[in-house]
């Protein structure tokens, strides 16, 4: 992004921050100086001024006055950003002390794996606002509770990988999405990785290409207008005392029946992103590591307008078992702990299976709705296969769409990979359409993958 408007946003944020930078490296010096009474121009680091942001139309500046952050939140967002915009600032902290051949401990600071810089801690944080002073040093948590809106809405994070340290010792770090939108003032979107293992799932499809019975479409008003209308029905209708902000809701039906569509559609109706959450990046062998990871994507999805998709659901919500050992009593707590923060998620959260029977009864009851997909009917499969092959214009005189449609009861993914398998068997050969033999070959396939035959 380093044209046209982008390059002028771009110029925009890099001055603000410019003038931060040199905020925050003078109130940087003046606590050093302080913390070793050497001599300063100022008795306190509060008598430095921050930078006036009348007039700034900069990213930054409309975060600052977004939030009303005042000297010691700027203080803080600007501790989080400098290993971002200028590293060596903070290379003055990496002094030792004398008498101990080590760091200062109320420097706080970590050391990346690659990044050769210092990095702030919470300690850090409190060396910069408070020094010495236990006072100001306890005012100091207020700002990193997860209760503060920058914490809250996800700005700033705090990590503990250890249990039993101070709390204080926590990495203090800018979250990826503000990152990006103080700099470049992209808005940037979390994607899979190590650290949020969900996939932002879409579609080129609409309304009017997903196939589904009434009674499914009628369920699936609900949600979509909950989807789009929940704050204006817990606000100016008051439902907000007695009804909980988040939606839940369970997708259940054979594969390839469109639960995963659906999703996409809903939130693509509403302007909510979908993410699909990986059960594998998810679940772990190891105790309290399934918490752990699934804590971290509802963390992130709490403040934002997400859709919280789990696909195969019974992988992790399963039925509960008697706790005859303590794996047993591991894997109960980890359904505990999940059954709370799907009730707690202010948004809405889809699960899907296969199979209804294998959800925990205690999930099941606190779903807002329990939507069936069943496979489709004759009419519905053929709005199915003309919905996919009509479109190539490429179908052989001999195709009879109704025929198949009458005769064969699959789903609707299984038509999607008819219709991919025939194409390719027909570009094999040579030929430029798809022939009756083409599809029924791609038919047999499909249903020897259920242990069927045509």
């Amino acid at each position: 992004m380093c044209s046209g408007a982008d390059g002028v946003v771009g110029v925009g944020n890099a001055g603000a921050l410019e003038r931060e930078l040199a905020w925050f490296d003078a109130v940087l010096h003046a606590r050093i100086s302080l913390h070793f009474e050497q001599e300063c121009a100022y008795a306190a680091v509060e008598e430095i001024a921050a930078p006036a942001l009348d007039g700034d139309d900069s990213d930054y500046a409309r975060l600052v006055r977004e939030f009303g952050l005042d000297f010691r939140e700027r203080l803080l967002l600007m501790l989080a950003l400098v290993p971002h915009l200028r590293p060596q600032a903070l290379d003055m902290l990496f002094l030792r002390n004398r008498n101990l051949d080590r760091g200062f401990t109320e420097f706080g600071g970590w050391k990346g794996r690659t990044h050769g810089g210092f990095l702030p801690t919470c300690e850090t944080a409190a060396f910069l606002l408070a020094g010495t002073d236990l006072g100001k040093r306890f005012a100091v948590l207020s700002l990193l509770d997860a209760a503060h809106p920058l914490v809250r809405r996800g700005v700033l994070r705090i990590d503990h990988d250890a249990r039993g340290e101070p709390q204080l010792s926590g990495s203090l770090t800018v979250s990826p999405e503000y990152l990006a939108r103080v700099t470049t003032g992209a808005v940037q979107k979390p994607d899979y990785d190590v650290s949020f293992p969900a996939k932002l799932i879409t579609t080129p499809l609409a309304w009017d290409d997903l196939v589904l019975g009434r009674a499914v479409q009628d369920e699936i008003a609900g949600i979509r207008t909950w989807a789009t209308h929940g704050d204006k029905l817990l606000g100016e209708w008051r439902l907000e005392k007695t009804v909980k902000p988040g939606y839940r809701s369970l997708f259940y039906g054979p594969p390839g029946t469109g639960k995963t569509l659906t999703a996409t559609l809903i939130g693509q109706s509403s302007g909510a992103d979908v993410y699909r959450i990986d059960l594998s990046m998810i679940v772990s062998k190891y105790i309290g590591e399934t918490e752990k990871n699934l804590a971290n994507v509802f963390d992130q999805a709490q403040h934002r307008r997400w859709i919280l998709f789990f696909d195969e659901a019974d992988a992790l919500f399963g039925k509960r078992t008697s706790a005859s050992s303590s794996n047993d009593r591991h894997a109960n707590q980890e359904v505990a702990y999940l059954l709370q923060r799907v009730e707690d998620f202010p948004g809405i959260v889809i699960l899907a299976t296969n199979l209804k029977a294998n959800i925990d009864d205690a999930f099941a009851r606190r779903f807002q709705s329990l939507v069936y997909f069943p496979m489709p009917d004759a009419e519905q499969r053929l709005r199915l296969w003309k919905g996919t092959l009509n479109p190539t214009g490429r179908l052989a005189p001999d195709v009879d769409l109704e025929l198949l449609a009458r005769q064969h009861e699959i789903s609707g993914g299984a038509i999607t990979n008819v219709a991919r398998d025939a194409a390719i068997n027909a570009m094999q050969v040579g030929r430029e359409q798809i022939n009756m033999a083409d599809l029924r070959r791609g038919i047999a396939r499909e249903l020897r993958k259920e242990g069927r035959t045509a």
